[in-house]
């Protein structure tokens, strides 16, 4: 058996839009020592690829971090089988919000340095002394202190769709900058009941442990992040905290959890929180676009980019070489700088 895909994107999808089954869409993870990462590796793709499951899986020496979609008709036989395994056995799973079984078309599973890039070092602090797991009722009530300080841990283009009441939204690409962005933005409240929140909970458990080094004395977290929050106030009839959209990390790039939209477009600044990637492939921008906007621009960021993306195929790549691709997270960040700004320095306080 093959242990990579090597089929085309294009085909791909059309495969799986034609499925005539349901599919499950689901995340879990775990920080737990792995001995030989590359071997399980060849072992769970073997083992998924025979049961149908697609999605991306990141494995390291530290753990597993797996977003994925399983066939209904197998779901009973993955879970015994993931259940199975030493490393995973009593794995929380958590079940996507909004699921239409389209979010993955293929099964890509790496080994990786780490499950989620940080850029700490490991070895300088206890990773292992994390922060106070909240449930949702328990995180609302922390919520409601006035005294109480919430971080959202997740990238600005993902809090710019949805996030807490009055939580911190650094303006941030990634999770690896956020950390000592944070610590800067709360130097002198170490004292203070420190909330943290992100997708699913894994980037709280290190960021926690990190805090807790740095001398934040009351640390927490929201259990099972955004995704299993969503899951809690429906199941318990709990007051909904989070507004608008939760950002994944999938074909759906969103699931709403709120109903409301809080962000706008980013080319005509109607309401919106339909996050996109530029239609020219030498741009691949994430930006926000509606849908009069997707049609005018043509799923492109840019009147150069539609120009682009309608040249023939050939000539794109042709322009392509020896060009430098445009600074997208630069242009991306000005648009929202002044937003960014704003949800930043109106929490701090």
């Amino acid at each position: 058996m093959e242990l990579y895909n090597k089929y085309d994107k294009k085909l791909l999808k059309e495969k799986l839009m034609q499925e005539p089954f349901n599919r499950v869409t689901i995340s879990f993870y775990r920080y737990i020592i792995i001995d030989q990462p590359n071997e399980l590796r060849d072992e769970l793709y073997a083992e998924w690829t025979a049961l149908g499951v697609f999605g991306r899986t990141y494995l390291a020496n530290e753990g597993i971090n797996a977003q994925m979609s399983v066939p209904e008709y197998n779901w009973d036989e993955f879970m015994l089988r993931l259940q199975a395994r030493k490393y995973f056995e009593n794995m929380p799973i958590k079940k996507a919000v909004e699921d239409d079984g389209k979010s993955f078309y293929k099964l890509k599973i790496k080994v990786r340095t780490k499950i989620v890039a940080d850029g700490l070092d490991d070895g300088t602090f206890d990773v292992t002394n994390v922060g106070r797991h909240l449930s949702a009722k328990e995180f609302n009530e922390a919520l409601a202190d006035p005294d109480t300080i919430v971080v959202d841990m997740r990238n600005h283009y993902e809090s710019e769709i949805g996030h807490f009441e009055n939580a911190i939204c650094p303006d941030v690409d990634t999770f690896k900058e956020e950390l000592p962005t944070v610590e800067q933005l709360l130097k002198g409240k170490e004292d203070k009941k420190l909330l943290l929140y992100c997708t699913g909970g894994i980037r709280c458990e290190k960021a926690s442990a990190y805090f807790k080094h740095k001398g934040f004395t009351d640390v927490n977290q929201l259990h099972g992040g955004i995704i299993d929050y969503a899951r809690q106030i429906q199941a318990e009839g709990l007051e909904n905290k989070f507004k608008g959209k939760n950002f994944v990390f999938d074909e759906r790039l969103g699931e709403s959890i709120s109903g409301e939209i809080i962000s706008e477009c980013h080319q005509c600044g109607t309401p919106a929180d339909t996050h996109t990637n530029c239609a020219n492939d030498d741009c691949h921008l994430l930006f926000i676009q509606c849908k009069s906007c997707a049609e005018k621009m043509e799923g492109c960021c840019t009147d150069d980019c539609k120009t682009i993306a309608n040249l023939p195929i050939e000539e794109q790549r042709a322009r392509r070489k020896g060009k430098l691709k445009p600074d997208a997270h630069a242009v991306y960040k000005s648009r929202l700088r002044p937003k960014l700004n704003q949800l930043t320095d109106s929490n701090i306080d």
